[in-house]
């Protein structure tokens, strides 16, 4: 059995015993090589050591969020969150995240978590190919900024910044804006992720295009996939698949 290297940075100490506890009890395939309870302690024993497999990683520290240990550290290995607040979630998920764990942890969730970071550990090559073609895609282009839509005798403009996401429903492809009103545009979704900026709107399946700016909340969802909360009076919810998954945390990250 492969031995799964664990670096705990949490600065509550009955955290600290409570993940220590359910580490323990997934068996002898967990080995924690080291805690810190600060930013600056886990920059400290992250430039000192090897990195781990994984790291457990709290957010909101005595000394700052560790979001700041990535400034310092060159981290390329996977980390799990675990946090008592929420609104970081879409940022977290920048940071080589694999989960989102809020507080009080329970053992059932950090399983699956853990569970997640086999399944990326076994789907790591495909991931690195995607990326790469991902990145290759994300070349600089010209790219559509504005729509000349028809309105009574004429045509009006609509500004690609004003948009949140676009969907399709009935084979009709429509934008809806920032000011929580919905166009209708003559494009396909094929049509418009040819004329639209990678940089700033990512196809995240087959019926939806979103902006970073429209996504409020990412969850993990069965089986792989990622469930996105989108801006909008009617608080969409849109699933990524598997295959889209990591490309979507690879798009975030660019």
């Amino acid at each position: 059995m492969k031995i799964t290297n664990v670096f705990i940075v949490e600065d509550e100490e009955p955290n600290v015993a409570r993940l220590q506890r359910l580490l323990k009890n997934m068996g002898g395939g967990i080995e924690i090589v080291g805690i810190a309870d600060s930013v600056q302690g886990a920059v400290q024993w992250l430039q000192t050591h090897e990195l781990p497999d994984l790291l457990l990683l709290d957010i909101r520290l005595s000394d700052g969020l560790s979001f700041e240990i990535f400034d310092h550290v060159n981290i390329n290995c996977a980390v799990i969150f675990t946090t008592a607040y929420d609104e970081y979630a879409v940022k977290a998920f920048k940071y080589n995240s694999i989960d989102y764990l809020l507080k009080p942890i329970e053992e059932l969730e950090l399983r699956n978590a853990i569970a997640r970071y086999e399944n990326f550990m076994e789907t790591l090559p495909f991931i690195n190919t995607a990326v790469t073609g991902l990145v290759q895609y994300l070349q600089p282009k010209n790219y559509r900024t504005r729509f000349l839509l028809p309105y009574r005798d004429g045509y009006r403009t609509l500004q690609i910044v004003d948009i949140l996401f676009m969907y399709t429903e009935l084979g009709i492809t429509y934008a809806y804006l920032n000011t929580n009103t919905i166009e209708t545009l003559p494009q396909t979704l094929e049509e418009l992720e040819k004329e639209l900026d990678p940089l700033t709107f990512f196809r995240v399946n087959r019926q939806y295009i979103v902006k970073e700016d429209a996504i409020v909340q990412i969850q993990n969802d069965f089986n792989g996939k990622l469930r996105l909360l989108l801006q909008g009076a009617d608080r969409r919810e849109v699933v990524v698949s598997r295959d889209k998954a990591p490309l979507l945390k690879a798009w975030l990250d660019f």
